[in-house]
């Protein structure tokens, strides 16, 4: 039997009408990195509460892994946004003093200063500029330290240290499924930060530099790598955050970009990425923050931070943003 036109159209304007509306929610649906890190700054307080934050202050203890021991350190963090930062560590167990380290502006906050090396015996001294050259990789490594603590902490930098973002896919997690933003910045800097479906970043991962590789020929020092300058060694380099440890077996790292034309030769082990792991997250002054990181090379844990006390809005001691101090 014959539909009556009447009941054809109808048919054909609801098919339209749902056909229209599955390709709208599929556009709303499908996640993007401004979609993705929106909803981590809204778990994490939300973006009017992040913006208001001028400066933070955050107290705690690092436990290192430095061969067969562990290496207690006492650390503060002072930060007034968006381009000043330092980290104060302290080494209870070893006969040293205190060492602040971090950026105001574009100039290095480095207590005490480091000196040039005596040339060895037979060894013609290192040329003038080389000085410089260290500084200027702390320098831009302080600020990629920085960034990666923001990162956890308010799922964004500052314009200190501009980045690009772009959303990679989803991963597993122990807490579920993870979405995957990928973060550019200066320096070829490049990480994959994995928010759970909760919001809340969970891990930050990055491919380091390779290792240096002895000059060929003689006993010269270690030539220079692509891709700026290395991680610091262990801990919360050079003003990284402390605190997060979420259980072992994160999620996975998130595919990192193989070496570049800078990299290593074929045959040599490129270094083990770079994660850190964050957790136990509390409310703080309306913020959601980090209160232990776990900083791992692959599989290895180097370290742990566990945050004590977070200070929002405190006022900062303008001497431990001194660029001159020795």
């Amino acid at each position: 039997m014959r539909q009556p036109p009447r009941t054809i159209h109808r048919l054909l304007f609801f098919t339209f009408v749902s056909i229209c509306l599955a390709g709208v929610l599929g556009a709303v649906q499908a996640p993007t990195a401004d979609s993705v890190l929106g909803n981590a700054r809204k778990a994490l307080g939300g973006e009017a509460k992040i913006a208001s934050v001028k400066t933070f202050i955050a107290n705690g203890r690092t436990r290192q892994v430095r061969g067969e021991n562990l290496v207690p350190i006492e650390f503060e963090i002072q930060a007034e946004l968006p381009d000043k930062y330092s980290r104060r560590d302290e080494f209870p167990a070893q006969d040293a003093g205190p060492v602040t380290a971090g950026f105001a502006g574009e100039a290095l906050v480095l207590i005490p200063r480091p000196v040039p090396p005596p040339p060895r015996p037979g060894m013609p001294a290192p040329p003038p500029a080389a000085m410089e050259a260290q500084l200027r990789a702390r320098l831009m490594q302080s600020k990629q330290d920085f960034a990666r603590l923001l990162l956890g902490m308010f799922a964004g930098t500052t314009a200190a240290f501009p980045v690009t973002y772009s959303y990679v896919g989803q991963a597993e997690a122990p807490q579920g499924k993870a979405d995957v933003v990928e973060v550019k910045g200066p320096a070829n800097f490049t990480a994959r930060l994995f928010i759970a479906d909760t919001g809340l970043p969970i891990m930050l991962s990055w491919q380091p530099p390779a290792p240096p590789m002895m000059r060929p020929g003689g006993p010269g020092g270690p030539a220079p790598t692509a891709g700026g300058p290395p991680p610091s060694a262990g801990g919360p380099p050079a003003g990284a955050p402390p605190a997060a440890a979420p259980a072992a077996g994160g999620p996975p790292p998130g595919g990192a970009p193989a070496p570049g034309p800078g990299g290593p030769p074929p045959g040599a082990k490129p270094a083990p990425e770079q994660r850190l792991y964050f957790a136990d997250y509390r409310d703080v002054d309306g913020l959601k923050l980090p209160f232990r990181i776990r900083r791992a090379a692959g599989s290895e844990t180097t370290e742990e931070t566990t945050f004590d006390r977070y200070r929002i809005n405190a006022k900062v001691d303008p001497r431990r943003f001194d660029t001159t101090a020795k």
